[in-house]
């Protein structure tokens, strides 16, 4: 009985580790820039930009991009200043978590940083 107590709870850690270890990275949507430009918040595509995120951070370098790469790249953002764009996300699939992409420039207007706000 012990032994098996032992193994179960040893088998629950690993799943529990592999768990942490795959979050975030397991890719939902595949990153399609008409897809994000033309999305519209509706109850069959919630979570559309959320998911296509992991795909465009591993394939879409934006470090480095132009204000105008970025609009080619993912269009006009909801909210913007001289300083940074922000596009809604929508809602995550977890609770009633909302979510941005925060793109940063510099004075040459290119991307200096981005990362996701979660409200």
């Amino acid at each position: 009985m012990k032994i098996l107590i032992k193994y179960g709870l040893l088998t629950l850690a690993i799943i529990t580790i592999i768990g942490f270890a795959l979050k975030g990275n397991i890719i939902h949507e595949q990153f399609d820039s008409e897809k994000w430009k033309n999305w519209t918040e509706s109850e069959t595509e919630l979570s559309l930009r959320w998911d296509m995120m992991n795909s465009l951070r591993k394939n879409h370098e934006l470090k480095g991009k132009t204000k105008s790469e970025i609009i080619e790249l993912l269009g006009n953002p909801e909210n913007q200043s001289n300083e940074s764009f922000r596009y809604y996300l929508g809602m995550a699939k977890h609770g009633i978590d909302t979510g941005s992409l925060i793109i940063q420039f510099n004075k040459n207007n290119t991307v200096l940083n981005y990362y996701v706000w979660h409200g």
